[in-house]
């Protein structure tokens, strides 16, 4: 599943994961995020950026194009560098969720989104995508993860990404 973390039913079974995410930006700067909620409690929202668990001994790099073609459909990609790392650990779908996240750059010219191979969990808790400029995310009074997300969205338009990747501090729901 995706980077949905929220305060949920108590989690009993632990996954752990190396995940590969994506800062995907728009010819405009927009970041792609993902709406996701608690299957449990469709009230319990949040946002976040595409991406997910490595499969067999695929690399990062390609888990994060893989998981994006899969969550949004776009797959006219360049990716970029490696910009943040964070551990974060969550319940979400009744477990307890520990993920090794590693966050990429990419651009991309194709706007239009088509979810084509959606897990049976994504598919429960998936509400939309929506592109995102960096003064609305900023602004918005709507959970989004990583938590610090506008501030570090912010500094990468202005500074460029960092010349080496920065480990976020945990996040621990």
């Amino acid at each position: 599943m995706s980077g949905a973390e929220t305060a949920g039913a108590a989690a009993t079974e632990v996954e752990s994961r190396r995940v590969a995410r994506v800062v995907l930006l728009d010819p405009d700067d927009r970041i792609l995020l993902i709406h996701g909620f608690e299957p449990d409690d469709p009230a319990q929202t949040w946002w976040f950026t595409p991406g997910g668990g490595l499969e067999g001994d695929e690399t990062r790099e390609q888990a994060a194009l893989r998981e994006l073609a899969e969550e949004t459909g776009i797959t006219d990609v360049r990716l970029g560098p490696l910009l943040w790392r964070r551990f974060c650990s969550f319940p979400f779908a009744g477990r307890r969720w520990d993920q090794d996240e590693w966050y990429y750059l990419a651009r991309t010219t194709q706007t239009a989104t088509a979810p084509s191979a959606l897990t049976e969990l994504e598919a429960r808790s998936v509400a939309g995508l929506r592109w995102w400029t960096s003064a609305e995310l900023s602004a918005a009074r709507e959970t989004v993860y990583p938590n610090r997300l506008a501030e570090l969205l912010h500094t990468l338009l202005d500074e460029g990404p960092p010349s080496t990747p920065l480990d976020l501090a945990p996040e621990i729901v």
